[in-house]
């Protein structure tokens, strides 16, 4: 029994879905690009590729973003730099801000001290030691976290951000060191 498959995953396939090949995510930026009768720098494609990590939700912000600023075609490597404060803010407001919103304060410092480990993936114990805990003593945390589709396990005893840039996003939101001791 405990090999039987769900009645769910018998009736869907539940492909992964992560970034875009450096391939596929230049031509996302460049084909619309073109579309609208535009072009845009190689040097310009290849910061915004480095920027989103070929997330394409974020492909997407930063191509908008950068097409907004240019005063003309192509688009520059400049203008892509010019926008990318905008195309931060923009998904700190909207993107990020509501995953954040969702998360009680444990469950937000629990992301604070993974991003201060980095963008991951983190082995739990790394995580715990950052929170000055015990590994067992934050499974439900982890849990919740996981149900959220805010982190995930990309092997058994780590962890890592479901979305790149999230590691960011905390860092700004919780500046400094006082989630350390913020109690929650």
């Amino acid at each position: 029994m405990g090999n039987a498959k769900s009645y769910a995953e018998r009736l869907f396939d539940f492909p992964q879905i992560g970034p875009l090949n450096d391939t596929d995510a230049a031509e996302a930026i460049v084909r619309p690009t073109q579309n609208e009768g535009a072009e845009i720098q190689k040097q310009a494609v290849e910061v915004i590729l480095q920027k989103t990590k070929g997330y394409p939700y974020f492909l997407q912000e930063w191509g908008k973003h950068a097409w907004d600023v240019a005063p003309e075609s192509p688009i520059r490597q400049q203008d892509v730099i010019n926008a990318s404060d905008e195309a931060i803010a923009a998904l700190d407001e909207s993107f990020f801000r509501v995953r954040f919103d969702r998360l009680t304060p444990t469950e937000k410092k629990y992301l604070r001290a993974m991003a201060e480990l980095g963008p991951g993936p983190h082995r739990s114990g790394d995580i715990a030691l950052e929170l000055s805990r015990v590994v067992s003593s934050l499974g439900p945390t982890r849990a919740g976290l996981i149900s959220k589709g805010m982190i995930w396990s990309p092997t058994h005893g780590d962890t890592a951000f479901t979305v790149p840039l999230f590691d960011e996003f905390m860092k700004r939101i919780m500046p400094g060191n006082d989630w350390k001791t913020a109690t929650v």
